[in-house]
């Protein structure tokens, strides 16, 4: 408990368990301080591309570390969906003529992935739908000259209340993440924040000015988890269709 009182006012912070005996905590702290999570996007993605056939919409699912219920929620719906390794190129992916762009959830800190970075907003710059999920939503707008930083203490669980705010309706979510995208400075004619969180008024998610374009920070395919969200799948599928 006293270790939680700690984290609860100190945000998150690195740890280490050792067998060693220290006296002088100056390296053990060092070490601890100097630790970084790196290249965690590169190691969970798909090391291959891969197909879920279906009849209907073709969704091209960039993999940054998604949750399987991603594709399975689109499969489910009709889509036949290709899953793409994190790093393929722009050019690869939209020579496939996908009736939309997913780009999914992942790990780690979003400006680490400058390359990644680069090849979404090559994407941005088509007129294919795209939806973004948690990594993917920050991707896109760290593409479109927005920034991130992280948050004191994350956002975990699946009870956080989503409010979106053209409807006003409010949504019990599911989420796993540490960074927030900023608005603060946001650029109205580029985005506008379509989703906000209750609890601490963080972004939840931006629809982009005229583009076939949303992104939302939760996570609409909770497996397990509430099912509030799962309509922005479907509202994907209209994008793609009035896209025709």
């Amino acid at each position: 408990r006293a270790l939680t009182k700690i984290l609860r006012e100190k945000g998150t912070m690195n740890g280490m368990i050792t067998t060693k005996e220290y006296t002088d905590f100056s390296e053990p702290i060092k070490r601890m301080k100097e630790y970084t999570v790196t290249g965690v996007v590169l190691k969970t993605t798909t090391k291959e591309t891969y197909v879920l056939p279906g009849n209907g919409k073709k969704v091209a699912l960039l993999d940054y570390g998604a949750k399987r219920n991603i594709a399975r929620s689109l499969n489910q719906r009709g889509c036949e969906v290709t899953v793409y390794p994190a790093d393929t190129p722009a050019e690869k992916v939209l020579a496939g003529k996908p009736d939309g762009i997913m780009l999914s959830n992942g790990p780690g800190d979003p400006k680490e992935n400058t390359s990644i970075i680069r090849e979404v907003k090559k994407l941005y710059e088509s007129d294919v739908p795209i939806f973004a999920i948690c990594l993917g939503h920050q991707l896109m707008a760290l593409a479109n000259g927005m920034d991130t930083h992280k948050l004191k203490y994350g956002h975990r669980g699946g009870n956080h209340p989503v409010k979106d705010l053209e409807t006003g309706r409010v949504y019990i979510s599911s989420q796993n993440h540490g960074y927030v995208v900023d608005t603060d400075n946001l650029d109205p004619t580029v985005a506008v924040p379509a989703f906000v969180n209750v609890n601490d008024s963080t972004n939840e998610g931006l629809k982009y000015v005229g583009k076939n374009i949303f992104t939302v920070q939760y996570h609409p395919e909770a497996c397990p988890g509430p099912l509030d969200s799962g309509y922005l799948f479907d509202r994907f599928l209209k994008m793609m269709e009035v896209n025709d």
